[in-house]
Formats: C-alpha cells, structure tokens, sequence
C-alpha cells in the first residue's frame, strides 16, 4: 500500500467519523436527550 492511498483511507475516515458525530448531535436535539462525554477523568451530561 503506498503512503497515498493510506492517506486518502485516513481521509475518508477521519471525513466518515466527522458525518457520524454530526448526525448524532442532530439525533440528540431533536430527542431533547443530553450528550455524555468524559471530561477530566469525569462523566459530564451537556445539555443541547
């Protein structure tokens, strides 16, 4: 596999997680339910 076409993989997959997170935040406005992240060793809720 040459450095290119590990690199455009990288790319659509870097690009794919990125959509993914995106439809999640909209998925979680629109169900009013809050989005749970680690922050500082701790769970935190945030609310959208």
């Amino acid at each position: 596999m040459t450095p290119e076409t590990k690199i455009e993989k990288r790319n659509k997959i870097v690009k794919g997680l990125e959509r993914a997170y995106e439809k999640m935040l909209i998925f979680k406005k629109q169900h009013n339910s809050d989005l749970v992240i680690i922050q500082n060793n701790k769970i935190v809720k945030i609310k959208l």
